[in-house]
């Protein structure tokens, strides 16, 4: 549906085929989908924010892959990531594992627990997080006078 909708507002391009198969875009095709300069393309290719184009050459074309992973880089540069803070995020996105914290079986962890209001609650697990006890608990006492803060303003 997504690329349908692209394609009607870009016109005149012959390689848009909206079949079963894999589809395939030029660098130029890629470049107008995404609002981005070739420049940029290869800028971003060459320090691992993006995949290398499928082929070599005049043969090289990119997939809807290239097209979700220009998109994600464009919306985080919007949103003032900077570029290794957006590399970081592509490899959790391709790592999970490698980022999330290994449990052991029989490991013991100890959360503390927040009810703000029905409906918001804070977890803590202060290991995890660096915070010493004293620090969980001045945690929960801003949280607690910001949401009473915010909940006031709204009344």
């Amino acid at each position: 549906m997504f690329w349908r909708q692209l394609a009607k507002k870009f016109t005149g391009f012959s390689s848009f085929a909206f079949t079963s198969q894999e589809k395939k875009f030029s660098l130029d095709e890629l470049c107008v989908l995404t609002d981005t300069s070739k420049r940029t393309v290869r800028f971003y290719i060459q320090n691992d924010l993006m995949d290398r184009p499928i082929g070599q050459r005049r043969g090289a074309h990119y997939t809807e892959r290239h097209v979700e992973q220009l998109l994600a880089i464009n919306k985080w540069r919007k949103a003032g990531l900077s570029l290794q803070r957006i590399h970081e995020l592509l490899r959790q996105q391709q790592e999970p594992e490698d980022f999330l914290p290994r449990r052991q079986a029989g490991q013991v962890e100890v959360w503390s627990h927040l009810t703000v209001d029905n409906g918001v609650e804070i977890h803590v697990e202060s290991g995890q997080a660096g915070l010493d006890p004293e620090q969980v608990r001045l945690f929960f006492q801003r949280i607690t006078a910001l949401y009473a803060e915010i909940k006031n303003k709204e009344e």
